[in-house]
């Protein structure tokens, strides 16, 4: 997809963030839209509010991605709202940080529900509407942690190596096809979303940390640089140039890096700068 006027693209987790940065800017570039969110539907109006006044079709639901009959459906009413859907980003994602020892099977659940389960739901449902379409693209968002592990992050460190696995899997799948459709992942750092106020934390990180609660936001607060709009900017030109991947921000660069570079000794170079913090 070289360009995106009058083209149809579905986004997951629209009504802030990335997602919301990412439909305005699509829309802008003469894309209709179909929006879904979770939760905070006047958030998600006020995103189909900015993207109609570039003169695009929006529609909205209420999706709940780890539902698979919710993402069907609303797969189905695009399809009838708006005639066909070029694009499909599954970008809904959510963030709970706990040892392993400490976290419940649920918290795991509920993380690879969303995370993981909400871009298998979202692929699959779209996928044949996006072959019907001719030309279409399939966006999954992992993060920077879907390339190299960190304590108390087991749950979302295995949903976004789960994404990455899964859409690399897919894209090989969709260039020995060649049925004009092609798939990216989209890998990002610190982006000032609220995933990180909105995100559950076991008080099992403070004996990693040393922090509690409150200061582990704070601090994780300061390494979101990035903004949704050039997050956003980066995954349109990703898509352009179909891209395998797409790394958004300087962390995301360095990090791929140091896995690269020390796929095994990272690990210790973590641990051993967590001990020297905790001191």
């Amino acid at each position: 997809m070289k360009h995106f006027d009058d083209k149809v693209a579905a986004i997951t987790g629209a009504s802030s963030g990335i997602g919301r940065a990412l439909a305005i800017e699509l829309a802008r570039r003469g894309c209709h839209l179909s929006l879904a969110s979770a939760t905070n539907v006047d958030a998600l109006e006020a995103t189909a509010t900015l993207a109609r006044t570039h003169g695009v079709h929006v529609t909205t639901a209420r999706v709940d991605v780890s539902q698979r009959g919710q993402v069907q459906d609303w797969a189905v009413q695009t399809l009838v709202d708006h005639q066909r859907v070029n694009l499909i980003v599954n970008n809904a994602g959510v963030a709970y940080a706990g040892t392993v020892l400490a976290s419940d099977i649920a918290d795991y659940e509920w993380v690879m529900g969303v995370n993981y389960w909400g871009v298998v739901h979202g692929t699959k449902a779209f996928l044949p509407h996006l072959i019907d379409s001719g030309e279409g693209h399939v966006v999954n968002v992992s993060s920077v942690f879907g390339l190299f592990a960190q304590p108390a992050m087991s749950a979302y460190n295995s949903s976004k190596f789960a994404v990455r696995g899964f859409t690399e899997s897919l894209r090989q799948e969709l260039d020995l096809a060649a049925n004009g459709v092609s798939a990216t992942c989209v890998l990002p750092g610190g982006v000032k979303t609220n995933i990180a106020s909105a995100g559950r934390v076991s008080a099992s990180v403070s004996d990693i940390t040393g922090d509690d609660d409150a200061s582990s936001r704070a601090a994780f607060e300061k390494l979101l640089r990035t903004t949704p709009e050039d997050a956003a900017l980066a995954i349109v030109r990703g898509i352009q140039r179909d891209a395998r991947r797409v790394l958004i921000g300087v962390d995301a660069r360095a990090g791929d890096g140091l896995q690269r570079l020390l796929p095994q000794g990272y690990q210790r170079l973590l641990t051993t700068a967590m001990r020297l913090a905790k001191r």
